[in-house]
């Protein structure tokens, strides 16, 4: 399986000590270079920087066609926009996105997406993780990553835990 991925679902699940999901469920994972510069940014190593810069399985590509990437810059920005040029020039299986605006126009490209809750789901339903909320939990709390209540509760009655 080919898989693609952009900065903020790297970021937020090594914050919680699960980026090893990502190569558990799909053994290799595509970023691009801007995914890298992004993990880098403001002179400061963002979570997953060192595990991704030392990881075998994780892949950072530079992407070729940069026509592409300049018009998907109009709406995303840099990560997203090379994250979706690399998983159509690989023909990836699957992007990991989380921004709704990255999601609906990789989706409008015909790329199958999954955000870090789609992980957390695909890896209980895979026997790694027991419980999903105590993920989602620490993706508020210590990543601080926006999940409404309404989306919390979504993700929480499809891992079966309400």
């Amino acid at each position: 399986m080919i898989v693609a991925s952009n900065t903020s679902p790297i970021t937020n699940l090594a914050a919680i000590g699960q980026l090893d999901l990502l190569r558990a469920l799909y053994e290799k994972i595509y970023i691009p270079r801007a995914v890298l510069s992004e993990l880098s940014a403001d002179g400061t190593h963002w979570p997953g920087y060192a595990q991704v810069c030392s990881a075998d399985w994780v892949s950072a590509e530079t992407v070729r066609d940069r026509a592409l990437v300049r018009s998907l810059l109009r709406d995303l920005d840099l990560g997203e926009s090379e994250s979706i040029a690399l998983a159509l020039e690989l023909g990836a299986d699957l992007v990991v996105l989380d921004e709704i605006e990255g999601r609906r126009i990789a989706r409008r490209v015909g790329l199958r997406v999954i955000g870090v809750a789609g992980v957390l789901l695909e890896a209980k339903s895979n026997g790694l993780v027991s419980i999903v909320r105590t993920n989602l939990d620490a993706l508020r709390s210590t990543a601080g990553f926006y999940v409404s209540d309404a989306f919390y509760n979504r993700v929480l009655v499809l891992a079966d835990e309400i």
